[in-house]
């Protein structure tokens, strides 16, 4: 028994409107798309505002890890972000003798696990304000809330902001955020 084109039409207009439905749950990063059944490279690499970060996890080969199944949640820092490093210092650490240091400092951006915004607040108001979170590399970052805000304080002082939170994937979550952070 085949369906009638009628049905098969009504059939590819439901799975479309259900895209756009579970497409809907996820903010749009960098004029893009997110879509929760791609991977973090996957998605990161169409935004507009993550091309910089992007070249630096090929440059430091972490495109294979991050396409892993995780989960993984990833402050991304976005172009402006690292517009914000001393002039230099991006071009430096993308030259293939740097590879270490930018692994380091790219690995500083993520934690293991699927920390969402929600668990992240629950884990500060436990801390009292403050939550310490363990990142791939090992050192701590420092997550509080300015107002509704969710900040990450790196291991220099220098304060991140979470501009944009659960943009949700098929191995973690982004958090798109406005400053490089440094281990």
């Amino acid at each position: 028994m085949t369906a009638s084109p009628a049905a098969t039409a009504m059939d590819a207009a439901t799975s479309a409107e259900a895209d756009a439905t579970a497409q809907n749950d996820n903010p749009m990063v960098g004029g893009a798309p997110m879509f929760a059944d791609r991977d973090i490279v996957t998605n990161a690499a169409t935004s507009q505002d993550h091309t910089t970060l992007v070249a630096a996890v090929q440059a430091a080969g972490l495109v294979d890890t991050l396409k892993g199944p995780g989960p993984f949640t990833v402050f991304a820092p976005t172009n402006a972000a690292f517009e914000k490093l001393p002039t230099g210092a991006v071009d430096g650490l993308l030259k293939p003798e740097m590879k270490a240091d930018l692994t380091k400092v790219l690995t500083y951006h993520v934690v293991p696990g699927n920390v969402d915004a929600a668990t992240l607040v629950q884990q500060i108001q436990a801390g009292g304000g403050t939550a310490k979170l363990t990142t791939v590399e090992g050192a701590e970052l420092t997550a509080q809330l300015d107002g509704e805000t969710v900040t990450l304080t790196d291991a220099k002082g220098d304060v991140a902001r979470v501009t944009t939170a659960d943009v949700r994937q098929s191995n973690g979550v982004i958090h798109v955020i406005d400053t490089v952070l440094m281990p």
